[in-house]
């Protein structure tokens, strides 16, 4: 069995205790992550595929007043469908979370409106969305804090739902309302991205776990009950997977500090290179 969103083998025990079959196509389809003790944790929506559902749905609902639900194809080429309220032409999707409890972003809400069609697919970033208050080597000063993979997303979503109409692309407006205040509980003013939220989304899934970035990680391990650590995000993942109870902190080059920080209780977690 293999998740088809970072192509893992997950061994065959693994499988064997999960004891709900339903759960088990649900991480066979990349929506969720089959753990060592059989239980499986939902993968939720980036805020890059949220807005992307957003702008998808202003496009389809028009005409319409009731649209629901629309189809998106993710980064990593999973098909997922998102709720969504949307009616001639407005809509709004709030961004499900799955099992990630530790989610800055989980609820925002994004919200899109159809203003015209048009040759090519094009998105109009307004309030909320955060925007870089300063050069980088991919984006210009001012310029809306929204990565590629997400964007690609976005305009593939909207010049589908521009196709079904027998139109080429269309201008959508994309809008969070409340994207400022939640993101001073992200690392966008560590960054440098002001005034609202990033759209992500590498995969266009979130991972159902807290990578604990921007916290003293050598703390976490110290204080943690029974803690696991190990020094990269590959390492950081299996180690999710093979020690879903336990707390697994990601220390990077500080792993001595951590091993030196308590004198029994800590497994070090590495895969052979």
């Amino acid at each position: 069995m293999i998740d088809p969103v970072s192509g893992f083998a997950y061994p065959e025990e693994w499988a064997f205790r999960c004891e709900d079959p339903s759960m088990l196509a649900l991480a066979q389809s990349g929506l969720g992550v089959l753990t060592s003790s059989g239980r499986v944790l939902r993968r939720g929506h980036t805020t890059g595929t949220t807005a992307a559902a957003a702008c998808k749905a202003a496009v389809e609902s028009l005409g319409s007043h009731d649209l629901r639900a629309v189809e998106v194809i993710t980064a990593c080429g999973i098909t997922v469908e998102v709720e969504v309220a949307a009616s001639y032409g407005s809509s709004a999707c709030f961004k499900y979370s799955g099992d990630y409890p530790g989610d800055a972003t989980a609820g925002l809400e994004l919200r899109a409106m159809f203003i015209r069609f048009q040759s090519t697919a094009e998105v109009d970033a307004g309030p909320g969305i955060g925007r870089w208050d300063h050069d980088t080597p991919r984006y210009r000063r001012g310029e809306p804090a929204i990565s590629t993979t997400a964007m690609d997303c976005i305009l593939s979503s909207i010049t589908a739902a521009c196709r079904a109409r027998g139109q080429e692309g269309a201008l959508v407006y994309l809008e969070a309302p409340e994207g400022e205040k939640v993101a001073v509980r992200t690392l966008n003013p560590r960054v440098g991205v002001m005034g609202g939220v990033s759209v992500l989304g590498s995969t266009g899934m979130v991972e159902p776990w807290d990578d604990h970035l921007g916290q003293d990680a050598v703390e976490r391990a110290r204080r943690a009950d029974r803690a696991v650590i190990t020094t990269g995000r590959v390492g950081l993942r299996h180690a999710r997977l093979q020690y879903p109870d336990r707390e697994v902190v990601l220390v990077g080059a500080n792993i001595k500090r951590a091993l030196d920080s308590r004198e029994d209780g800590l497994i070090l977690f590495g895969l052979p290179a």
